[in-house]
């Protein structure tokens, strides 16, 4: 079987409020192939999300030029738990699009990484609850009745759920209703989640994202054909990265995860990846297909 992608893209993102670079900020890695069809690694650490969406189209526009498919990996959740779009009354029968749309109606992100992602969860939280919950974290000088630095309770059987199912089979995956402090997976999805938005926007039908757009089941190269780019949600942490001399981590994981979807790819694995474990229950590819999303071999 021919292998489904020339390029392997992966972005570990930042929910930064000001310009940041080295460890914590931006990365992205780019594995493709040179002129001598051997895959080559270069990385790329944006300053800010304006010139990281700025940096990414062009590497995406350069490789639709080359007619190479692209995976493109993003390390935050493409989508929100089962029930949210329910709760904030967004309308519509595709819940994660919904969603992307309110999203991108209410997050502020200047050039300079100045952002409003602290805001935008406290108003959620007062449109489904007119408290604290279900986001939170946030410095002090952020905190209001609606949004609290720590958390203030557990999630209980009413309650949207804490974790996604793909949260649950990554093992160790935060909660996307974390918005401050180390993991804080919340405040990039709110942030990154429009940036995907206007990806897609500009590419149309010629950028997926999985598995919204193309079902939750194994990939071949018939389900992509005139598509050159494949969106997927990634989670490095699920492999063992080792650092090279002087390294940052963030490298590190860009690298590694590129490399190893590339090995899958080479050895005709790689599609089998995008269908659900072998275990899952049909509720819960519903739930992935149509609001929650997954991550990338979680699973598996």
């Amino acid at each position: 079987m021919p292998r489904l992608f020339s390029a392997y893209v992966i972005v570990d993102w930042s929910a930064a409020a000001k310009p940041t670079t080295g460890a914590d900020s931006i990365w992205i890695g780019v594995l493709k192939r040179d002129v001598r069809f051997r895959l080559a690694f270069e990385s790329y650490n944006p300053s800010t999300r304006a010139e990281a969406e700025t940096r990414l189209n062009a590497v995406l526009d350069d490789l639709k030029k080359r007619n190479e498919r692209a995976l493109l990996g993003f390390d935050f959740p493409l989508g929100f738990p089962r029930g949210f779009a329910e709760a904030l009354k967004l309308p519509g029968d595709a819940p994660w699009r919904a969603t992307w749309d309110q999203l991108d109606r209410m997050v502020k992100d200047k050039s300079d990484n100045t952002n409003n992602r602290f805001g935008v969860g406290s108003e959620i939280n007062r449109r489904m609850t007119g408290g604290p919950f279900p986001f939170w974290g946030c410095p002090p000088k952020d905190a209001l009745t609606t949004l609290q630095p720590k958390r203030t309770r557990a999630h209980g059987p009413d309650d949207l759920p804490e974790f996604r199912h793909a949260d649950l089979a990554a093992k160790g995956a935060a909660s996307i209703w974390k918005l401050y402090y180390n993991g804080s997976v919340g405040g990039q999805a709110i942030l990154g989640i429009p940036f995907v938005r206007r990806l897609k926007l500009a590419r149309g039908e010629a950028m997926r994202v999985w598995p919204f757009e193309t079902g939750f089941k194994a990939l071949t190269e018939a389900d992509l054909a005139g598509v050159d780019v494949v969106a997927a949600e990634v989670y490095p942490s699920m492999l063992k990265a080792q650092s090279g001399p002087g390294e940052v981590k963030d490298l590190t994981q860009v690298r590694t995860t590129a490399e190893h979807f590339a090995r899958l790819d080479e050895a005709s694995k790689l599609g089998a990846l995008f269908a659900p474990p072998k275990d899952a229950a049909a509720d819960v590819v519903l739930d992935a297909e149509r609001e929650e999303g997954w991550i990338l071999g979680a699973g598996a």
